[in-house]
């Protein structure tokens, strides 16, 4: 008599889950005396009768549909399963995960900017972040005529207005137009807020947005490049200073012997006089005062030499060298 009363029982359970399925439901079928309802982790059970919502079911486990389920029903608690006839119920499963989407515009997103007359082209490239919040408004607005509902339909909902979104909002806070990464967590939170206005009519909420990076056009991002490494370099000077003492740091300074000393000595002391020049006023060297002239040299004379320049003889206080004749005073 077991056998008979039992032979028509079944399992209601998520048969086709996916990682990337929003909801599934269980449906056109009977369930009879004895089934039993199987909840895995991170899903919720939603018992529906004609479109109303009769019981949710939340806990992970395995329920006995007689016992545990109907007494919890709205309307069916006081259901009778007969022998040939059972409870047509919808069952729909729902995956309670936070779901992470990868999203980049497909064409270039045209940002008006003065520079450009036509705009600037820039791509993008993010994740968004996803979950159901709203079960009442889900089954009405896509469970009611939807057997599934995977992550892709959301992102296709997403990306179809993600260019307008982007370009309201780079053009609202992308003040610096060359450098949108700065100001990228405010744009993210300006589109999160109006994608989940999006979203908000199909009982879902969005998480989180995120712009991973801008992409602008190769001739632009070489200009970037190019004007951050002048930046980068600031003082030529410096630059070119930094560059020898990594040469010769590394050995790259080809030389040796003698030539390859006197090269690191003589950049050494032109390193040094360069710190001296940036010392303060009050820090540097007092400069030289021109020499007195010799009191003992008449006025408009001029003293001469203990030697001839030309020869190198020694003069005894002659006008000319006793040697060579070089003259020796003016």
């Amino acid at each position: 008599m077991g056998f008979f009363r039992n032979q028509f029982a079944n399992v209601v359970e998520w048969e086709e889950f996916r990682d990337d399925m929003i909801f599934w439901k269980w449906s056109n079928r009977e369930i009879k005396k004895g089934s039993k309802l199987v909840i895995r982790p991170g899903q919720d059970a939603i018992f529906v009768n004609n479109g109303k919502i009769e019981g949710i079911f939340e806990n992970e486990g395995s329920y006995s549909i007689d016992s545990d389920i109907i007494p919890f029903l709205s309307t069916l608690k006081g259901f009778k399963f007969g022998f040939n006839s059972g409870m047509r119920v919808e069952v729909l499963f729902v995956n309670t995960k936070e779901f992470t989407v990868k999203w980049g515009t497909q064409n270039p997103v045209l940002i008006p900017t003065p520079q450009l007359p036509g705009g600037m082209p820039i791509r993008a490239n993010g994740t968004f972040n996803f979950k159901v919040n709203d079960y009442v408004t889900l089954i009405d607005k896509i469970a009611g005529v939807k057997d599934s509902y995977l992550v892709e339909d959301v992102k296709i909902r997403i990306t179809s207005v993600l260019d307008q979104l982007l370009m309201k909002w780079i053009s609202r806070e992308g003040k610096d137009m060359f450098n949108l990464q700065a100001n990228a967590s405010d744009i993210s939170k300006g589109i999160q807020e109006d994608l989940d206005m999006q979203v908000m009519d199909n009982g879902m909420t969005i998480t989180g947005f995120h712009v991973m990076s801008f992409n602008y056009p190769q001739e632009i991002q070489d200009m970037i490049t190019k004007t951050a490494s002048h930046e980068m370099i600031g003082n030529l000077q410096k630059y070119q200073q930094v560059t020898m003492t990594d040469g010769i740091a590394s050995g790259n300074v080809k030389g040796g012997g003698a030539a390859s000393d006197m090269a690191s000595m003589m950049m050494g002391m032109n390193m040094a006089n360069e710190m001296m020049k940036n010392l303060n006023p009050s820090q540097q060297p007092p400069a030289e005062t021109p020499s007195a002239p010799d009191a003992s040299t008449p006025a408009g004379e001029h003293k001469k030499p203990n030697f001839c320049p030309n020869c190198g003889t020694k003069n005894e206080g002659a006008n000319f060298c006793p040697n060579c004749g070089q003259k020796l005073s003016v």
